[in-house]
């Protein structure tokens, strides 16, 4: 392997595990009783995904045939997830395990009404600062939701390193106020947000995304059911969405959508074909359950990009 076509992939590795409630919360969460609640919700539909940033992005990259290199903390329960990314073929030699831990993990019941109940353990995911990338080769890298610590550390070791690196604020968006962005946009070359998340940015630094992406090699915004935005050198390019026959699970498409990014990064696509093809990662994982379980073909993916955008994918 070339390691020079390596991507670095900096965030969160989790378990999210699901619940399904087959009533509806509001029916036994009663307002008046809220001082002494106590429930119990009997659910016969139960499922573990393989989750994080880190592990969605990675496993999306390598549907296209890149070479992801995940960079993140897991704990003593970690050994089917690491076994996961042997099977994968993704090397996991910067997915450090710390054994006094668990792995960060999202308990998430849901009932009838799509409304869910959730709770997060960090685990792991906190000393996401204690794992060194330094002088590791990588083309690319994207720095993801993880500790706070973690992802300043990890971008200012790809800054000093010379690898552009992509930074995705994503779930980590209460942990950084508007000199944290600033800070980190400093040495970061392209900014992805959805637009909830591109209008926090433009609130908490008293900038607008287009005037944000001037210092920066592109900003990309996506927009769910519109598609993306791209911010570059001055112009704001439009990338309508793929159409998709169902909307089944919106969890883990914005990882997905990166991953494409990242893939025509590395490939010296334009801008324009790199969103493309993110658009297109987005639309095959939306029709799936769950972060990872979408799993197309790189002809099915190259045949929808042709398809909707006219974009040759050049996969060999």
């Amino acid at each position: 392997m070339n390691p020079t076509q390596d991507v670095l992939i900096c965030g969160s590795m989790a378990f999210d595990t699901i619940a399904v409630f087959e009533g509806r919360f509001r029916d036994h969460i009663l307002p008046d009783s809220l001082k002494s609640l106590s429930v119990s919700f009997f659910v016969p539909t139960l499922r573990k995904e393989f989750g994080g940033c880190a592990g969605n992005i990675a496993y999306n990259l390598k549907l296209l045939g890149g070479h992801p290199v995940p960079v993140g903390t897991v704990g003593q329960d970690a050994e089917d997830y690491l076994q996961r990314l042997r099977d994968l073929q993704i090397d996991a030699s910067l997915v450090r395990v710390l054994p006094d831990t668990y792995t960060a993990q999202c308990y998430i019941t849901t009932d009838q009404e799509n409304s869910q109940i959730a709770s997060f353990h960090p685990g792991a995911m906190l000393r996401s600062a204690e794992n060194d990338l330094t002088g590791r080769a990588a083309r690319w890298a994207i720095v993801s939701p993880d500790s706070k610590d973690g992802m300043f550390v990890h971008a200012g070791r790809l800054h000093a390193a010379g690898i552009p690196f992509i930074f995705d604020l994503g779930q980590a968006m209460p942990l950084f106020d508007g000199d944290d962005l600033r800070r980190m946009l400093t040495m970061a070359s392209v900014l992805t947000a959805n637009d909830y998340e591109a209008s926090v940015i433009e609130d908490r630094m008293g900038q607008s995304i287009a005037e944000i992406a001037s210092g920066l090699r592109a900003a990309v915004v996506t927009r769910g059911a519109e598609g993306a935005t791209l911010y570059a050198q001055g112009s704001r390019t439009d990338i309508a969405p793929v159409p998709v026959a169902r909307v089944v699970d919106p969890t883990g498409c914005g990882d997905a959508h990166r991953a494409g990014l990242l893939y025509g990064l590395v490939n010296d696509w334009s801008l324009r074909d790199a969103c493309c093809l993110a658009n297109v990662m987005g639309g095959f994982k939306i029709a799936s359950q769950g972060p990872q379980n979408h799993c197309p073909s790189r002809d099915q993916i190259a045949a929808m990009l042709h398809r909707h955008y006219g974009v040759d994918a050049g996969f060999a």
